[in-house]
């Protein structure tokens, strides 16, 4: 299933969706400064839609298919926090009946709304496939579209329920966390001026003001690569590493005996925040992931260890339940936080508590003012233009219009 989530038609392709998607972003801000965060909800929403389904986009929060989206996934959140449920500490709990036991009725309902939901979006997809084999079209490429390719030519057997599942996971996952993460960045941006003040002038050096950065820019703004790293390891959203691993074998580590089979949470927080990878931890600073032999490079942010995963952070998870959509989720805050910076002084406006954040199994800053200002009226003219030719590409994605309530009442 990995090879099927990280083909190179779903994770490059869609390179065209995400910058579209990312100047549309830029054109919204632009518009309604004040609502940065319902923006980036949206952008996240509509690019981890768009590839998990393929031909559709979403322009709202409000439409229905995103409300129900994120209800369940905040469902699923909630049920993943440790120690939600006493049958996690008390396993005898669950044969209790379900007139005394009442979660397992919520569970139950939850599950049968998103097993219905599931299977309309897979449905959605087949129609849009069907639909332009007859017009002797080609669909755009999706996780859907491929794992229905894939499972025909080889003969896997996986129930349309189960694989419903696949597609949704990638929503569930890939939407939120990201939209989290961006939120972190504007923090991060209004505690700490002189990163953007960096990461504007690499924007200026390389990009200019006459056109927006694209993904083709990419080899050329280590700053704003190194600035996505160290969002992540800043502020992880999953603090807990996510969905809890467990072992698979009998293990002894620094003295402590782990059971075959023994739940496990990485401590992500600790992780990213420790001295020993990452000196002076809390300090938000991109120089820290440049290479070394880049002159912003400050050696004093080089840790007595390095950190082994490649990506320099734990914030994607590690081992083989390491984050599928990893690069997907980089890619869309790479090409966001470039065309923002480049557009926008992103300024405080008071001061911020660098550790006010959510509670939960995914975690982003409790919500704060900021002022967001177009840097000039060249870049207000350059956006300008890039929103309709981006507009003209997302005109290939109409928006999903599937009304969910409908299927609640019809189930």
């Amino acid at each position: 299933m990995g090879e099927i989530y990280n083909t190179k038609a779903i994770l490059v392709q869609p390179h065209a969706r995400q910058d579209a998607e990312a100047t549309r972003l830029a054109s919204g801000l632009l518009r309604d400064p004040e609502n940065w965060e319902r923006a980036f909800d949206r952008f996240t929403a509509s690019v981890v839609f768009s590839i998990a389904y393929g031909g559709h986009r979403i322009d709202s929060l409000d439409s229905p298919v995103v409300r129900q989206r994120l209800k369940y996934a905040h469902f699923m959140a909630s049920l993943n926090v440790p120690g939600a449920y006493k049958a996690e500490s008390f396993p005898v709990l669950k044969y209790m009946p379900e007139w005394l036991a009442p979660w397992k009725r919520s569970i139950w309902e939850h599950s049968e709304m998103e097993s219905a939901a599931n299977m309309a979006l897979v449905d959605g997809a087949r129609e849009d496939i069907r639909a332009a084999n007859e017009k002797g079209e080609e669909v755009a490429p999706s996780m859907t579209k491929n794992m229905l390719a894939v499972r025909d030519e080889e003969g896997i057997p996986l129930s349309d329920k189960d694989f419903s599942y696949v597609p949704a996971s990638l929503f569930g996952a890939g939407s939120d966390t990201t939209a989290s993460s961006m939120c972190s960045a504007v923090l991060a941006l209004v505690t700490h001026q002189a990163a953007l003040e960096a990461a504007q002038a690499e924007l200026d050096s390389v990009i200019g003001g006459d056109r927006m950065p694209t993904f083709e820019d990419e080899e050329k703004l280590p700053y704003i690569r190194a600035l996505v790293k160290e969002v992540l390891r800043w502020r992880p959203v999953a603090v807990l590493g996510g969905t809890p691993h467990a072992s698979s074998e009998d293990d002894l580590y620094q003295g402590w005996y782990i059971p075959n089979g023994a739940t496990i949470l990485g401590n992500t927080w600790a992780i990213n925040l420790n001295e020993e990878y990452y000196p002076n931890p809390q300090l938000f600073n991109p120089a820290r992931f440049l290479d070394e032999k880049d002159p912003r490079y400050l050696s004093e942010l080089k840790g007595k260890k390095t950190h082994p995963a490649k990506a320099g952070h734990s914030s994607f998870g590690w081992g083989r339940r390491i984050c599928p959509g990893a690069d997907l989720a980089a890619n869309s805050l790479f090409i966001a936080l470039s065309k923002l910076i480049w557009a926008f002084d992103i300024l405080p406006t008071r001061t911020y508590d660098t550790l006010d954040y959510t509670d939960g199994f995914n975690s982003r800053p409790k919500p704060f003012k900021c002022l967001v200002r177009i840097r000039s009226g060249n870049h207000k003219a350059v956006l300008a233009t890039g929103s309709l030719q981006a507009e003209k590409e997302m005109e290939r994605f109409p928006a999903y219009a599937f009304d969910f309530e409908m299927l609640y009442v019809m189930t």
